[in-house]
């Protein structure tokens, strides 16, 4: 089975700050650290799931499990074409890694990918019995800082031993699915004041001609013509990173730095998560919550969002959001016209 490429962490000095380079070798040779014992769990013998994952001998591979490989071999390949240059990270870099150290587990979390219930899973995997079913633990609860570790909490060496010896996964969206699903959910509902006010009305105010006076106090009415324009606008970026939300999911974790063992994807999310969950050895432990959204947002549901973006504006969404479909083997949908 092949191998993910080699990857090793040094420590760089800058100013009195800390960073973490990440020189990511383009080898295939290289294993993953697999040590005899499962180092999440001091004395115990159990394989860890990194280990379970790369001995293909232990491991009879199913149709599902052959395409999380087929998908990490492609992101090797894509960022192989598609990057060029080393990049260092600093810690804040690492913020949307979630530890469980328990059961050697990294998980990067994306808004809108299913983020809430991966979070609550996770909580219940490392609560000792406190919390049974993750559809229990309320949604904010699961965003409250400090619930769980992130692994830019941890020192330099411990960062590396767990990014060479524990599993770590993603789940990722199609780009604009992802898009559509955070404008309806932070600008069309009336119960997100704080995006109204945070994002809304500066939206509001720069892309809109002679708005009005409640529009530009409330910031509650905001098309998604206008959240285009927001977004490609090049001030937008110049003044503040985006907001995780719409971030491009390369962006927030980083994929052709820190090798993903496993990238599974929305559109197949319960046969993925369970993927995980067993290759962590806890699927008689917690169940991963199924959707039970009546208006999910889906390819149908983003090509009627974009009837009313001109071609121009379309093709600078899509240039700004590229290198996520190149990543992560998306194709151009099929609605989009940039000419």
């Amino acid at each position: 089975m092949k191998m993910p490429r080699g990857g090793r962490l040094l420590l760089a000095m800058s100013a009195g700050s800390l960073f973490v380079l990440v020189l990511y070798f383009q080898s295939i040779t290289t294993k993953p650290e697999l040590s005899l014992k499962n180092e999440a769990v001091p004395g115990k013998s159990r394989r860890s799931p990194l280990q379970t994952l790369y001995n293909g001998d232990q491991l009879e591979l199913s149709e599902e499990q052959r395409s999380l490989q087929d998908r990490r071999e492609l992101l090797e390949e894509a960022c192989l074409s598609h990057t060029k240059k080393r990049r260092v990270l600093s810690p804040k870099d690492l913020k949307h890694l979630i530890v469980d150290d328990k059961h050697g587990l990294i998980y990067c979390y994306v808004p809108k990918v299913a983020c809430t219930n991966w979070k609550r899973v996770l909580m219940v995997l490392g609560s000792g019995g406190r919390y049974k079913d993750p559809l229990a633990i309320p949604a904010n609860e699961a965003h409250v800082a400090g619930k769980l570790r992130s692994l830019s909490d941890f020192s330099p060496a411990e960062i590396n031993q767990r990014l060479r010896s524990y599993l770590k996964f993603i789940f990722v969206r199609e780009p604009f699915e992802r898009l559509v699903s955070a404008y309806r959910n932070k600008f069309t509902r009336s119960y997100n004041t704080a995006f109204h006010k945070r994002y809304g009305t500066k939206i509001v105010q720069r892309h809109r001609q002679n708005p009005s006076r409640d529009a530009l106090q409330q910031g509650n009415d905001v098309s998604f013509r206008e959240f285009v324009q927001y977004l490609v606008d090049p001030r937008t970026q110049r003044e503040e990173p985006f907001n995780e939300h719409w971030e491009r999911v390369h962006s927030l974790c980083h994929p052709c730095l820190i090798h993903y063992d496993v990238v599974g994807k929305y559109e197949t999310l319960e046969a993925d998560a369970q993927a995980v969950l067993r290759l962590a050895g806890v699927e008689g432990t917690v169940q991963f919550p199924t959707s039970g959204k009546s208006t999910r947002t889906d390819g149908n549901m983003a090509a009627r969002f974009f009837k009313h973006i001109s071609p121009l504006y379309q093709k600078k969404l899509f240039n700004l959001y590229r290198m996520d479909f190149l990543l992560f083997n998306y194709s151009t949908p099929e609605y989009l016209r940039t000419r």
